[in-house]
Protein backbone atom coordinates (compact mmCIF):
# COMPACT_ATOMS: atom_id res chain seq x y z
CA UNK A 1 0.00 0.00 0.00
CA UNK A 2 1.37 3.42 -0.89
CA UNK A 3 2.06 6.02 1.76
CA UNK A 4 -0.61 8.59 2.45
CA UNK A 5 0.09 12.18 1.52
CA UNK A 6 -2.03 15.12 2.57
CA UNK A 7 -5.53 14.78 4.01
CA UNK A 8 -8.12 12.98 1.90
CA UNK A 9 -10.73 13.84 4.55
CA UNK A 10 -10.29 17.54 3.89
CA UNK A 11 -10.14 17.07 0.12
CA UNK A 12 -13.44 15.16 0.21
CA UNK A 13 -15.33 18.21 1.51
CA UNK A 14 -16.98 20.74 -0.82
CA UNK A 15 -14.91 23.84 -1.47
CA UNK A 16 -17.50 26.13 0.17
CA UNK A 17 -17.06 24.56 3.63
CA UNK A 18 -15.34 27.10 5.94
CA UNK A 19 -11.83 26.28 7.13
CA UNK A 20 -12.95 26.13 10.76
CA UNK A 21 -15.58 23.49 9.99
CA UNK A 22 -13.11 21.66 7.77
CA UNK A 23 -10.56 21.48 10.62
CA UNK A 24 -13.19 20.26 13.08
CA UNK A 25 -14.42 17.48 10.79
CA UNK A 26 -10.97 16.23 9.82
CA UNK A 27 -9.81 16.25 13.44
CA UNK A 28 -12.86 14.44 14.84
CA UNK A 29 -13.45 11.97 12.00
CA UNK A 30 -9.92 11.02 10.94
CA UNK A 31 -8.04 11.67 14.18
CA UNK A 32 -5.57 14.03 12.56
CA UNK A 33 -3.76 16.07 15.21
CA UNK A 34 -4.24 19.77 15.83
CA UNK A 35 -0.57 20.45 15.06
CA UNK A 36 -0.76 18.58 11.75
CA UNK A 37 -3.80 20.61 10.70
CA UNK A 38 -2.04 23.81 11.73
CA UNK A 39 1.01 22.93 9.61
CA UNK A 40 -1.18 22.22 6.58
CA UNK A 41 -3.08 25.51 7.02
CA UNK A 42 0.05 27.52 7.91
CA UNK A 43 -1.43 28.84 11.15
CA UNK A 44 -0.81 28.48 14.88
CA UNK A 45 -2.11 25.31 16.60
CA UNK A 46 -4.04 27.43 19.11
CA UNK A 47 -6.09 28.86 16.22
CA UNK A 48 -7.13 25.40 15.07
CA UNK A 49 -7.86 24.37 18.66
CA UNK A 50 -10.21 27.33 19.14
CA UNK A 51 -11.97 26.48 15.88
CA UNK A 52 -12.48 22.85 16.94
CA UNK A 53 -13.78 23.82 20.38
CA UNK A 54 -16.12 26.43 18.93
CA UNK A 55 -17.78 23.98 16.55
CA UNK A 56 -18.05 21.39 19.30
CA UNK A 57 -20.02 23.95 21.33
CA UNK A 58 -22.23 24.75 18.32
CA UNK A 59 -23.45 21.19 17.92
CA UNK A 60 -26.60 22.16 19.87
CA UNK A 61 -27.67 24.20 16.83
CA UNK A 62 -29.94 21.86 14.77
CA UNK A 63 -28.81 23.21 11.40
CA UNK A 64 -25.11 23.04 12.22
CA UNK A 65 -25.43 19.60 13.80
CA UNK A 66 -27.24 18.21 10.74
CA UNK A 67 -24.70 19.77 8.38
CA UNK A 68 -21.74 18.37 10.32
CA UNK A 69 -23.31 14.91 10.46
CA UNK A 70 -23.78 14.86 6.68
CA UNK A 71 -20.29 16.18 5.99
CA UNK A 72 -18.69 13.86 8.54
CA UNK A 73 -20.07 10.86 6.67
CA UNK A 74 -18.21 12.02 3.60
CA UNK A 75 -14.97 12.63 5.47
CA UNK A 76 -14.93 9.32 7.32
CA UNK A 77 -15.93 7.28 4.28
CA UNK A 78 -13.32 8.94 2.08
CA UNK A 79 -10.66 8.35 4.73
CA UNK A 80 -11.60 4.68 5.23
CA UNK A 81 -11.74 3.92 1.52
CA UNK A 82 -8.34 5.49 0.89
CA UNK A 83 -6.88 2.88 3.22
CA UNK A 84 -8.34 0.19 0.93
CA UNK A 85 -6.94 1.30 -2.42
CA UNK A 86 -7.38 -2.22 -3.75
CA UNK A 87 -11.15 -1.91 -3.27
CA UNK A 88 -11.84 1.41 -4.99
CA UNK A 89 -9.98 4.42 -6.28
CA UNK A 90 -10.09 7.82 -4.61
CA UNK A 91 -12.44 9.18 -7.30
CA UNK A 92 -14.83 6.27 -6.89
CA UNK A 93 -14.70 6.80 -3.15
CA UNK A 94 -15.84 10.42 -3.46
CA UNK A 95 -18.63 9.50 -5.86
CA UNK A 96 -19.91 6.83 -3.49
CA UNK A 97 -20.50 9.20 -0.59
CA UNK A 98 -24.03 10.31 0.20
CA UNK A 99 -25.70 13.37 1.67
CA UNK A 100 -27.59 16.22 0.02
CA UNK A 101 -25.60 19.09 1.51
CA UNK A 102 -22.34 17.75 0.07
CA UNK A 103 -23.77 18.18 -3.43
CA UNK A 104 -24.30 21.92 -2.98
CA UNK A 105 -22.15 24.35 -4.92
CA UNK A 106 -21.08 27.85 -3.95
CA UNK A 107 -23.20 29.24 -6.80
CA UNK A 108 -26.35 27.54 -5.49
CA UNK A 109 -25.70 28.79 -1.97
CA UNK A 110 -25.07 32.36 -3.13
CA UNK A 111 -28.17 32.39 -5.34
CA UNK A 112 -30.51 31.42 -2.51
CA UNK A 113 -28.60 33.29 0.18
CA UNK A 114 -29.06 36.63 -1.58
CA UNK A 115 -32.84 36.51 -1.41
CA UNK A 116 -32.94 34.99 2.09
CA UNK A 117 -30.43 37.42 3.61
CA UNK A 118 -32.33 40.36 2.09
CA UNK A 119 -35.49 39.15 3.78
CA UNK A 120 -33.69 38.68 7.08
CA UNK A 121 -32.55 42.32 6.92
CA UNK A 122 -36.17 43.42 7.25
CA UNK A 123 -37.27 44.61 10.66
CA UNK A 124 -38.53 41.78 12.87
CA UNK A 125 -37.59 39.04 10.38
CA UNK A 126 -36.43 35.58 11.49
CA UNK A 127 -35.69 32.28 9.78
CA UNK A 128 -37.88 29.63 11.43
CA UNK A 129 -36.76 26.00 11.29
CA UNK A 130 -38.91 23.15 12.60
CA UNK A 131 -37.10 19.92 13.33
CA UNK A 132 -39.53 17.74 11.36
CA UNK A 133 -39.87 20.03 8.31
CA UNK A 134 -37.70 19.77 5.19
CA UNK A 135 -37.91 23.49 4.42
CA UNK A 136 -37.44 26.62 6.49
CA UNK A 137 -39.41 29.87 6.23
CA UNK A 138 -38.64 33.53 6.77
CA UNK A 139 -41.36 35.30 8.75
CA UNK A 140 -41.68 38.91 9.81
CA UNK A 141 -43.71 40.52 12.59
CA UNK A 142 -46.30 43.05 11.49
CA UNK A 143 -47.52 46.11 13.36
CA UNK A 144 -50.58 44.13 14.47
CA UNK A 145 -48.47 41.48 16.17
CA UNK A 146 -49.07 38.89 13.48
CA UNK A 147 -46.46 37.03 11.46
CA UNK A 148 -46.14 37.33 7.69
CA UNK A 149 -44.24 34.71 5.69
CA UNK A 150 -41.90 36.33 3.17
CA UNK A 151 -39.70 33.51 1.81
CA UNK A 152 -38.98 29.79 1.93
CA UNK A 153 -35.62 28.02 1.71
CA UNK A 154 -34.44 24.43 1.43
CA UNK A 155 -33.07 23.03 4.65
CA UNK A 156 -29.69 22.23 3.05
CA UNK A 157 -29.22 25.88 2.05
CA UNK A 158 -30.08 26.97 5.58
CA UNK A 159 -27.54 24.48 6.95
CA UNK A 160 -24.82 25.91 4.71
CA UNK A 161 -25.71 29.46 5.78
CA UNK A 162 -25.47 28.47 9.46
CA UNK A 163 -22.16 26.72 8.85
CA UNK A 164 -20.81 29.90 7.28
CA UNK A 165 -21.99 31.90 10.32
CA UNK A 166 -24.36 34.00 8.20
CA UNK A 167 -27.26 33.20 10.53
CA UNK A 168 -27.34 32.36 14.23
CA UNK A 169 -29.83 30.84 16.65
CA UNK A 170 -29.67 32.27 20.20
CA UNK A 171 -31.95 29.55 21.63
CA UNK A 172 -31.55 26.26 19.73
CA UNK A 173 -33.26 24.08 22.35
CA UNK A 174 -36.86 24.73 21.30
CA UNK A 175 -38.95 22.69 18.89
CA UNK A 176 -38.96 25.68 16.53
CA UNK A 177 -35.50 27.24 16.11
CA UNK A 178 -35.38 30.93 15.18
CA UNK A 179 -32.37 32.27 13.30
CA UNK A 180 -31.28 35.88 12.86
CA UNK A 181 -28.86 37.39 10.37
CA UNK A 182 -25.37 38.07 11.73
CA UNK A 183 -22.87 40.81 10.92
CA UNK A 184 -21.04 38.22 8.84
CA UNK A 185 -24.27 37.57 6.95
CA UNK A 186 -24.80 41.28 6.30
CA UNK A 187 -21.25 41.55 5.00
CA UNK A 188 -21.84 38.53 2.75
CA UNK A 189 -25.00 40.14 1.36
CA UNK A 190 -23.11 43.34 0.56
CA UNK A 191 -20.38 41.33 -1.15
CA UNK A 192 -22.82 39.28 -3.23
CA UNK A 193 -24.73 42.40 -4.23
CA UNK A 194 -21.53 44.18 -5.23
CA UNK A 195 -20.45 41.18 -7.32
CA UNK A 196 -23.77 41.27 -9.20
CA UNK A 197 -23.39 44.99 -9.87
CA UNK A 198 -19.81 44.54 -11.05
CA UNK A 199 -20.79 41.74 -13.41
CA UNK A 200 -23.64 43.78 -14.85
CA UNK A 201 -21.42 46.86 -15.21
CA UNK A 202 -18.62 44.87 -16.81
CA UNK A 203 -21.02 43.32 -19.31
CA UNK A 204 -22.35 46.74 -20.31
CA UNK A 205 -18.84 48.14 -20.74
CA UNK A 206 -17.79 45.15 -22.87
CA UNK A 207 -20.78 45.64 -25.13
CA UNK A 208 -19.95 49.34 -25.61
CA UNK A 209 -16.22 48.81 -26.15
CA UNK A 210 -16.16 45.72 -28.33
CA UNK A 211 -19.57 44.48 -29.52
CA UNK A 212 -18.02 41.88 -31.80
CA UNK A 213 -16.25 40.08 -28.96
CA UNK A 214 -19.45 40.05 -26.91
CA UNK A 215 -21.23 38.13 -29.66
CA UNK A 216 -23.46 40.97 -30.89
CA UNK A 217 -24.47 41.29 -34.51
CA UNK A 218 -23.38 44.67 -35.90
CA UNK A 219 -26.73 45.01 -37.66
CA UNK A 220 -28.61 44.79 -34.37
CA UNK A 221 -26.58 47.28 -32.34
CA UNK A 222 -29.36 49.85 -32.57
CA UNK A 223 -31.83 47.45 -30.99
CA UNK A 224 -32.47 47.68 -27.28
CA UNK A 225 -30.46 45.02 -25.37
CA UNK A 226 -32.24 42.44 -23.27
CA UNK A 227 -33.17 43.87 -19.90
CA UNK A 228 -31.55 42.26 -16.88
CA UNK A 229 -33.30 42.62 -13.54
CA UNK A 230 -31.25 42.47 -10.36
CA UNK A 231 -32.86 42.33 -6.92
CA UNK A 232 -30.69 44.42 -4.60
CA UNK A 233 -33.18 45.93 -2.15
CA UNK A 234 -32.81 44.81 1.43
CA UNK A 235 -36.60 44.99 1.84
CA UNK A 236 -39.65 45.02 -0.37
CA UNK A 237 -41.11 48.41 -1.41
CA UNK A 238 -44.37 47.16 0.11
CA UNK A 239 -42.80 47.14 3.57
CA UNK A 240 -41.96 50.84 3.33
CA UNK A 241 -45.44 51.76 2.13
CA UNK A 242 -47.04 49.64 4.87
CA UNK A 243 -45.47 51.99 7.45
CA UNK A 244 -46.83 55.18 5.86
CA UNK A 245 -50.21 56.68 6.69
CA UNK A 246 -52.65 58.62 4.58
CA UNK A 247 -54.32 61.94 5.41
CA UNK A 248 -56.82 60.24 7.69
CA UNK A 249 -54.09 58.55 9.70
CA UNK A 250 -54.83 55.12 8.25
CA UNK A 251 -52.07 52.84 6.99
CA UNK A 252 -51.51 53.43 3.30
CA UNK A 253 -51.15 49.69 2.63
CA UNK A 254 -53.03 47.43 4.99
CA UNK A 255 -51.76 44.02 5.98
CA UNK A 256 -54.00 42.09 3.55
CA UNK A 257 -52.62 44.04 0.58
CA UNK A 258 -49.03 43.50 1.70
CA UNK A 259 -49.81 39.79 2.10
CA UNK A 260 -51.04 39.37 -1.49
CA UNK A 261 -47.97 41.18 -2.79
CA UNK A 262 -45.72 38.84 -0.80
CA UNK A 263 -47.80 35.92 -2.03
CA UNK A 264 -47.02 36.85 -5.63
CA UNK A 265 -43.35 37.34 -4.74
CA UNK A 266 -43.20 33.89 -3.14
CA UNK A 267 -44.59 32.21 -6.26
CA UNK A 268 -42.17 34.24 -8.38
CA UNK A 269 -39.20 33.04 -6.31
CA UNK A 270 -40.39 29.42 -6.41
CA UNK A 271 -40.60 29.55 -10.19
CA UNK A 272 -37.24 31.32 -10.54
CA UNK A 273 -35.35 28.87 -8.35
CA UNK A 274 -37.05 25.68 -9.51
CA UNK A 275 -37.03 26.17 -13.29
CA UNK A 276 -34.10 26.57 -15.66
CA UNK A 277 -33.74 29.44 -18.09
CA UNK A 278 -34.70 33.11 -17.92
CA UNK A 279 -38.43 33.72 -18.02
CA UNK A 280 -39.75 36.78 -19.89
CA UNK A 281 -42.28 37.71 -17.25
CA UNK A 282 -43.26 40.99 -18.95
CA UNK A 283 -44.70 38.97 -21.84
CA UNK A 284 -47.32 37.52 -19.48
CA UNK A 285 -48.63 41.04 -18.82
CA UNK A 286 -49.20 41.80 -22.50
CA UNK A 287 -50.16 38.23 -23.46
CA UNK A 288 -47.43 38.05 -26.13
CA UNK A 289 -45.83 34.85 -24.82
CA UNK A 290 -46.18 31.57 -26.69
CA UNK A 291 -47.09 28.82 -24.24
CA UNK A 292 -44.73 25.85 -24.28
CA UNK A 293 -44.42 22.89 -21.96
CA UNK A 294 -42.21 24.18 -19.12
CA UNK A 295 -39.67 21.86 -17.53
CA UNK A 296 -39.00 21.67 -13.82
CA UNK A 297 -40.44 20.42 -10.52
CA UNK A 298 -44.22 20.31 -10.22
CA UNK A 299 -44.17 22.95 -7.48
CA UNK A 300 -42.17 25.39 -9.62
CA UNK A 301 -44.43 24.83 -12.65
CA UNK A 302 -47.52 25.43 -10.52
CA UNK A 303 -46.00 28.62 -9.10
CA UNK A 304 -45.19 29.85 -12.62
CA UNK A 305 -48.79 29.26 -13.65
CA UNK A 306 -50.10 31.25 -10.68
CA UNK A 307 -47.81 34.19 -11.51
CA UNK A 308 -48.82 34.00 -15.18
CA UNK A 309 -52.54 33.98 -14.39
CA UNK A 310 -52.21 36.89 -11.96
CA UNK A 311 -50.24 39.07 -14.40
CA UNK A 312 -52.64 38.30 -17.24
CA UNK A 313 -55.63 39.18 -15.09
CA UNK A 314 -54.15 42.51 -14.05
CA UNK A 315 -53.03 43.38 -17.58
CA UNK A 316 -50.74 46.24 -18.70
CA UNK A 317 -50.21 48.97 -16.13
CA UNK A 318 -51.39 47.14 -13.03
CA UNK A 319 -49.52 43.98 -13.98
CA UNK A 320 -46.38 45.97 -14.76
CA UNK A 321 -46.22 47.65 -11.38
CA UNK A 322 -46.78 44.52 -9.29
CA UNK A 323 -44.18 42.69 -11.36
CA UNK A 324 -41.63 45.45 -10.86
CA UNK A 325 -42.34 46.29 -7.20
CA UNK A 326 -43.42 42.93 -5.77
CA UNK A 327 -41.26 40.54 -7.81
CA UNK A 328 -38.26 42.57 -8.96
CA UNK A 329 -38.26 44.68 -5.74
CA UNK A 330 -37.87 47.79 -7.88
CA UNK A 331 -38.31 51.12 -6.12
CA UNK A 332 -41.37 53.23 -6.84
CA UNK A 333 -39.36 56.20 -8.10
CA UNK A 334 -37.52 54.03 -10.61
CA UNK A 335 -40.78 52.39 -11.69
CA UNK A 336 -42.44 55.76 -12.25
CA UNK A 337 -39.59 56.88 -14.50
CA UNK A 338 -39.56 53.58 -16.42
CA UNK A 339 -43.32 53.69 -16.99
CA UNK A 340 -43.38 57.42 -17.81
CA UNK A 341 -45.70 58.27 -14.92
CA UNK A 342 -45.78 61.47 -12.90
CA UNK A 343 -43.96 61.62 -9.59
CA UNK A 344 -45.69 60.08 -6.54
CA UNK A 345 -48.36 58.46 -8.69
CA UNK A 346 -46.82 55.01 -8.48
CA UNK A 347 -47.95 54.31 -4.93
CA UNK A 348 -51.58 54.99 -5.86
CA UNK A 349 -51.38 52.68 -8.88
CA UNK A 350 -49.65 50.04 -6.77
CA UNK A 351 -52.40 50.10 -4.15
CA UNK A 352 -55.05 49.74 -6.85
CA UNK A 353 -53.07 46.86 -8.40
CA UNK A 354 -52.80 45.08 -5.05
CA UNK A 355 -56.53 45.47 -4.47
CA UNK A 356 -57.17 43.92 -7.87
CA UNK A 357 -54.62 41.18 -7.16
CA UNK A 358 -56.36 40.39 -3.88
CA UNK A 359 -59.66 39.97 -5.71
CA UNK A 360 -57.95 37.72 -8.27
CA UNK A 361 -56.62 35.42 -5.53
CA UNK A 362 -59.96 35.29 -3.75
CA UNK A 363 -61.79 34.39 -6.97
CA UNK A 364 -59.29 31.79 -8.21
CA UNK A 365 -57.59 30.27 -5.16
CA UNK A 366 -59.58 31.27 -2.11
CA UNK A 367 -58.49 33.41 0.80
CA UNK A 368 -55.39 31.41 1.70
CA UNK A 369 -54.52 29.82 -1.65
CA UNK A 370 -52.91 26.45 -2.37
CA UNK A 371 -50.21 24.87 -0.25
CA UNK A 372 -46.68 25.71 -1.34
CA UNK A 373 -45.07 22.98 -3.47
Amino acid sequence: MTARTGSIGSDALPVWVPDAARHYLVHTETGQSIRALARQSDCHPSTVLRQVRRFECRRDDPLIDAALKSLSTRVSKADDDLEREDVMTQTECLQATTGQIVGLTQKQIDQDAKRILRRLCEQGAVLAVAREMETAVVVRDTEHGEQLRTAIVDREIAQAMALKDWITCPNPEGRLARYFITNTGRAALRRLTAEDENRASGFAEKRMDDPGDAGWDIATLDDEPPQSHRYHNTESPLVGLSRRRDRDGELFLKRDLVAVGERLREDFELAQVGMSGVEKWEAFVTGDVVELHPEGPDGAIAARSRVRDALRDLGPGLGDIVLRCCCYLEGLEHTEKSMGWSARSGKIVLRIALQRLKRHYEETQGQFGPMIG
